[in-house]
């Protein structure tokens, strides 16, 4: 089984914002794949489905993204899943608007879900990174990730998250074909 998990921040003021990148791709994923609503509490919100004939949960933990490491936990943990099956997806300031990499381990480069997660389980999973782009200056970082995207801004990043969901099927047999899929734009 896979988790596949997106982060962000619950609540209508958060909603397409820059950090809740991970929200708006797991929304796709559910709607594209047909999932079923399957657990919800404070903590989390899962759905369960099919993906290439792969039984997978989509994610969203519910309290707010420098929290989202024991949520994961707890769900990894109770279905026993195992890391290198484990996807969670998240905006990234070093990135161009739309840019996405995959990797997997390595540090949080500051990035508060990240941190969390690590801090739970360790850093041994995949780490969907969408681009949202940097401000230009630290300072104006905390703001910047909280704000909504731009009329230009949404088009793209539309475009890109349609992009991953109708590709997420190549993504969890080979990532650098999907890779390769995205840069085509097919």
């Amino acid at each position: 089984m896979f988790l596949i998990c997106g982060l962000g921040n619950p609540g209508k003021q958060y909603i397409n914002t820059r950090h809740n990148i991970g929200f708006n791709l797991i929304d796709k994923l559910e709607s594209f794949y047909n999932f079923e609503p399957f657990k919800k509490d404070t903590k989390k919100e899962i759905f369960k489905g099919i993906i290439a004939n792969n039984s997978c949960l989509l994610m969203k933990p519910l309290n707010f993204m420098n929290l989202s490491g024991q949520p994961i936990r707890d769900v990894i943990s109770f279905y026993k899943i195992e890391k290198n099956k484990i996807f969670i997806i998240h905006d990234d300031l070093d990135l161009e608007l739309g840019k996405v990499k995959i990797k997997f381990g390595g540090g949080n480069g500051g990035h508060n879900g990240l941190s969390s997660i690590d801090e739970m389980i360790g850093n041994d999973y995949y780490r969907i990174r969408v681009g949202i782009d940097h401000p230009g200056m630290k300072d104006l970082v905390s703001n910047y990730v909280l704000n909504k995207f731009n009329s230009d801004e949404i088009e793209k990043i539309d475009t890109q998250l349609d992009n991953i969901t109708k590709n997420f099927e190549t993504l969890l047999n080979d990532t650098s074909l999907f890779l390769t899929k995205l840069a085509e734009g097919k």
